[in-house]
């Protein structure tokens, strides 16, 4: 079947017609400011040349692109059935190591190259009913109408914006400097790795916005409809890993039970990882919440360029991570096939040095590393380290660890 090219259609939205300013409308929460050198004009100029290298690579798509995803799919649908046969036999030792690792990889695709990209759209355009956006599901508790909205629609639109979006933190997590500090963070690492350990839940939660409609769900029939879509939805996935596979394995319930435990652990640290990477490490920048107001199509782009960091490795770990590893480039074309995002890197490296940006990358264990110390920093009142909270703890208590966070409200890391 030869793939064909849907062209998006326009809109009169200024963010995505270019728009034009006399000021700079970004606010990024750091002082200095990394953007004071740019003017409106060079942040428009930024924008154009963005805008012509989106339209060379969607104007260039074609069967190869449909090809690669195709194989994606079938690899994957491959890893799975055979994870699922060799579990059969999951008594033997052999079968299990092969059948969880065969199972996790399955996951991990089926949820990073596979799931988020055509969810966002990436394939449309091959208008091919079977991997299009509206009709596609995954293997994750949460359904898949609730991640556009949450994801797609919210976050992609005010990414990393303190205050609209709800992806900083999940709303759990103190995540920048700017944001009041309160005893309560001192735990967040610890609810972080409760949050990795159950992550495809902590979604579900997170796109229903349960702690905010949790107390109002009596008068909310619409809210309780989608809560029950996903009460189904962890039904069915439960059903299938934690009871039909282990069954079927008949007196090797309980260890393909726990290998199909296992394979979901697999891929919701894998995955709480690459998101963490994203968007947490060291020299990400967010910005004030009037950032957004009047922001034009080159001011939004300046900002998923500043607000998001990418994990330098091999293609396999590209594929594994659906080319979130390029995170700036899926934030600046989130439509665009995840297999070109290598191809443009380049060209999107350059414009950082060009418009004298910083680029934010890093081999994997350095950049995990970098946002799970970015979440214990925050954790503590600004300007303080774990040595001092830890000394101010024990010879004035947390009134004396308030103290010290209202006197370093105000100071900021660089």
């Amino acid at each position: 079947m030869t793939a064909t090219l849907e062209r998006p259609t326009r809109t009169t939205d200024a963010r995505f017609t270019g728009g034009a300013s006399e000021v700079v409308h970004t606010t990024v929460t750091m002082d200095p400011s990394p953007i004071a050198h740019l003017t409106p004009e060079q942040i428009e100029e930024l924008g154009r040349e963005l805008d012509e290298i989106r339209a060379s690579v969607m104007d260039s798509l074609g069967e190869k692109d449909a090809q690669y995803i195709r194989r994606v799919i079938a690899a994957q649908r491959y890893l799975e059935i055979g994870g699922r046969a060799a579990l059969l036999f999951s008594g033997n030792p052999i079968a299990w190591v092969a059948g969880t690792a065969a199972l996790s990889a399955s996951k991990i695709l089926d949820n990073m190259e596979v799931g988020h990209n055509i969810i966002h759209g990436q394939w449309d355009w091959m208008r091919d009913p079977r991997i299009h956006s509206s009709t596609w599901e995954w293997d994750n508790v949460t359904p898949a109408d609730h991640w556009k909205n949450s994801h797609n629609t919210v976050h992609h639109t005010y990414t990393n914006v303190v205050g609209h979006d709800n992806d900083l933190g999940y709303g759990i997590m103190r995540v920048d400097d700017a944001q009041k500090w309160y005893p309560g963070y001192l735990i967040q690492p610890v609810t972080q790795f409760i949050n990795a350990t159950f992550f495809e839940y902590g979604i579900a939660a997170y796109d229903l916005e349960l702690g905010k409609n949790w107390p109002t769900r009596h008068e909310n029939p619409q809210w309780r409809a989608e809560a029950r879509k996903v009460v189904n939805k962890i039904k069915k996935q439960a059903g299938k890993d934690y009871l039909l596979f282990p069954l079927l394995s008949g007196p090797n319930f309980l260890s393909t039970l726990g290998a199909n435990v296992v394979s979901n652990l697999v891929r919701n640290y894998w995955t709480h990882s690459v998101i963490m990477c994203g968007h947490f490490p060291a020299g990400v920048k967010t910005f004030t919440k009037n950032s957004i107001d009047g922001e034009t199509r080159g001011e939004w782009y300046l900002r998923q360029m500043l607000g998001s960091a990418n994990i330098s490795g091999s293609t396999a770990m590209h594929i594994a991570t659906g080319h979130l590893s390029y995170q700036i480039e899926h934030h600046l074309f989130p439509d665009m096939p995840s297999r070109r995002y290598p191809e443009i890197g380049p060209k999107i490296e350059a414009l950082f040095e060009k418009y004298g940006l910083e680029y934010v990358t890093g081999p994997l264990h350095k950049q995990v590393g970098s946002a799970w110390s970015e979440i214990i920093r925050l954790s503590l009142p600004n300007d303080t380290s774990l040595r001092q909270t830890i000394g101010i703890l024990k010879a004035k208590g947390m009134k004396g660890l308030r103290a010290r966070a209202r006197q370093t409200r105000e100071i900021y890391a660089r």
